[in-house]
């Protein structure tokens, strides 16, 4: 009688409660639990960040609940209806960037808000889904790999968001952005000669995009290639950082330990640098298992990705994935000194809201995804 109450018979095998609940609300648990493990971690390292700010926490922390929740309810949105919407939600992503040029609110030299009143919020975190969303759309019907003619409209999709994000500006968002849709792209089956090409256009436009940069990316750039042009300016926040690292050695100062973040040598600590205040204080160890830990949700990810059965979802799921991947490998690059400095927080451990409910979201439609495959297949 006990155990009947606690697991049920189905088509594979016996299921415990645990496992009940997360069928029923179309949860994968191993995806789940690593991503609450590293949501945990990140407000760890976030009061450390933060000189021991609770109130800084508790704020993450209630925004980490909001954006479990969004990843509740958009893990109950079947494949079907994500693909169904897609254009839409991709219109509505460009009217709002659109209304942003316009009428946005400006902070930090950057038009990038919109005010509701009672919140805001970056549309160009809408096109971080919509993007993937859309090019999955575009490709599922058609003969995969595309063909030169399906290019064009394969290109429209990602260069248009990605140039009205870039010009508010957030070169940052803007390259999540591109890498979700050449992602997508890539998956469809792209041939490597497509692939060399695109890569020669790209490299041949490299001179005229410079010339569209504004100063600060310029100098972002050339800070990256020698950050001891201006150690106490534009190459200040890399040095900085490099120093915190560095300085962590391989087991790390402590935790709530650490010169560079404690005495506010290191310039955005909670955001953007935060992965340099894990290394001061946590060392090389430290650092190798929040990577691990990324490395798990990545390969889980990708294996939900190869295991969906359809071709939306299969590209959507991959698409999905990378553009995470690439999100952490942008910043932990960023501050250890092997890429330009750009705006593009460490995911789940950054302090923001925003991209945060994206994330989620993302994560949904991968619960999403699994879930339908699992239900077809009983």
């Amino acid at each position: 009688m006990i155990l009947n109450d606690f697991s049920l018979s189905s088509s594979t095998g016996d299921l415990t409660l645990d496992q009940r609940l997360l069928r029923r609300f179309n949860l994968d648990g191993p995806l789940l639990v690593a991503v609450m493990a590293l949501a945990i971690a990140g407000l760890a390292v976030l009061y450390g960040a933060s000189n021991e700010d609770a109130s800084m926490v508790y704020r993450q922390a209630i925004r980490l609940g909001l954006s479990f929740s969004v990843l509740l309810v958009v893990a109950q949105i079947s494949p079907q209806f994500l693909r169904l919407w897609s254009p839409w939600l991709f219109v509505l992503g460009l009217v709002l960037l659109l209304f942003t040029l316009h009428s946005g609110h400006i902070g930090r030299g950057a038009q990038r808000w919109l005010s509701l009143g009672f919140v805001r919020f970056q549309p160009s975190e809408i096109m971080k889904i919509a993007v993937p969303m859309m090019v999955a759309w575009y490709l599922h019907d058609k003969p995969l790999p595309p063909n030169w003619k399906q290019l064009f409209p394969l290109a429209a999709i990602v260069v248009i968001p990605v140039l009205l994000v870039a010009i508010q500006p957030d070169l940052g968002t803007a390259l999540l952005i591109a890498s979700a849709g050449a992602f997508g792209a890539f998956f469809s089956g792209l041939r490597w000669r497509v692939i060399i090409m695109l890569l020669l256009l790209l490299a041949i436009a490299a001179p005229i995009l410079w010339h569209f940069m504004h100063f600060y990316q310029r100098e972002r750039v050339l800070t990256f290639l020698n950050p001891q042009r201006d150690p106490l300016g534009a190459g200040y926040h890399i040095i900085q950082s490099e120093i915190a690292i560095g300085s962590g050695g391989v087991f790390g100062k402590g935790w709530l330990h650490g010169s560079q973040s404690q005495l506010d040598f290191l310039p955005e600590s909670p955001t953007d640098f935060i992965f340099a205040v894990l290394g001061e204080q946590f060392g090389l160890i430290g650092a190798l298992v929040l990577l691990a830990l990324y490395g798990y949700i990545i390969a889980r990810s990708l294996y939900i990705a190869l295991r969906a059965q359809d071709t939306f979802s299969r590209l959507l799921a991959g698409s999905l994935t990378m553009a995470f991947f690439t999100c952490v490998f942008i910043n932990s690059g960023m501050v250890s000194g092997i890429l330009p400095v750009v705006g593009v927080p460490l995911p789940l451990v950054s302090y923001g809201g925003t991209s945060m409910v994206t994330l989620m979201a993302g994560f949904g439609i991968l619960m999403s995804i699994h879930s339908h495959r699992k239900l077809i297949a009983s």
